[in-house]
């Protein structure tokens, strides 16, 4: 026998419907596209940062959040084409694992899709990215690393650390407009001020890499300065061996340099930096427009000193600059 269902338990139960209904959808799951130059191993220590610090802010990769790489493993004339890859995905972000380049290829591609910068490259103001640090307006805002500002000072910390370093030979790519500007500029300035003489090298590919060293060694220098840039960064180990088989001090834009063998790193503390990429990610998926999201510079610094390598070329390190460093490597 079926029981009556009275008038009010049939409205009851219409009204339950629709959020039975609505309960049963799957939430979306915001998407996060990742645009990098690298390769999954050279990109591992920054996209595993990231992925960590949005962890502590709540997104978990593959419950409440997922992420889409791409890899351009060097070849600029494929950034275009990855970056509207990640535009026909719809993601609800792009993460800029690198530096102008990319953010202009992902700009390119996009104007709607909020881009966050991770650190790196020339100042985005200068390069036309945002209009500027504290209203960026556009689709561009995240962390910006001063690179080019802290050339000057990782040439003076070289100097303290090494005071008989006398001759730095820089390792630089002309094609990179910051570190052009780094090394007609910036270091030549801060140079005369500690009495060095910068021997600048120009390397445009990879295979210009064995020409260079064999002619430096030619010249002698007493001290190495890696500046930043993409072929700099994908020959980092190479460059390191040659310093390391020349006993040379050595300075680097990366901590990963420092890693291989590298001698000093003085920078942006990285860590920091991938916790602030996870506030805009988290701030931009709660409704924030990247326009008003004030572009930010890092605000602690570390340096780090490699003591085996120090030991293997070599050189004693002053002791008032290892007080003040953040990490050593022993």
């Amino acid at each position: 026998m079926h029981k009556k269902i009275t008038r009010r338990a049939f409205c009851s139960m219409l009204l339950a419907l629709p959020f039975s209904a609505r309960a049963q959808q799957p939430k979306k799951v915001p998407r996060i596209g990742y645009l990098s130059l690298g390769n999954p191993a050279s990109e591992s220590t920054r996209a595993e940062g990231i992925r960590l610090a949005l962890r502590e802010r709540g997104y978990i990769e593959g419950q409440n959040i997922a992420t889409e790489y791409r890899y351009s493993e060097g070849k600029l004339d494929r950034l275009p084409e990855l970056a509207a890859e990640l535009v026909r995905l719809k993601v609800d972000i792009i993460v800029i694992g690198g530096a102008t380049t990319l953010v202009r290829a992902a700009k390119n591609a996009t104007k709607t899709i909020p881009i966050v910068m991770t650190g790196g490259g020339g100042d985005p103001v200068e390069a036309g990215l945002i209009d500027s640090l504290a209203r960026p307006g556009g689709n561009v805002t995240g962390i910006t690393n001063l690179t080019r500002e802290l050339g000057g000072k990782r040439l003076e910390l070289l100097k303290e650390a090494v005071p008989k370093v006398v001759r730095v030979a820089v390792l630089y790519d002309p094609t990179t407009t910051s570190s052009v500007l780094e090394v007609k500029e910036v270091l030549p300035a801060v140079a005369r001020a500690l009495k060095l003489t910068i021997q600048p090298w120009e390397v445009r590919g990879t295979d210009d890499f064995d020409r260079v060293f064999a002619a430096m060694g030619k010249q002698r220098p007493d001290g190495l300065y890696m500046s930043p840039g993409r072929l700099m960064g994908f020959n980092e180990k190479r460059i390191v061996t040659f310093a390391l088989k020349s006993r040379l001090p050595s300075t680097y834009t990366t901590r990963e340099a420092i890693e291989a063998g590298g001698l000093m790193y003085y920078g942006a503390d990285t860590a920091e930096s991938y916790r602030r990429v996870a506030y805009f990610v988290d701030r931009i998926l709660k409704g924030a427009k990247p326009a008003d999201l004030p572009v930010e510079q890092p605000m602690r610094f570390e340096l780090i000193v490699n003591l085996k390598t120090a030991k293997q070329i070599g050189v004693t390190i002053d002791p008032n600059l290892l007080a003040r460093a953040n990490r050593l490597i022993k």
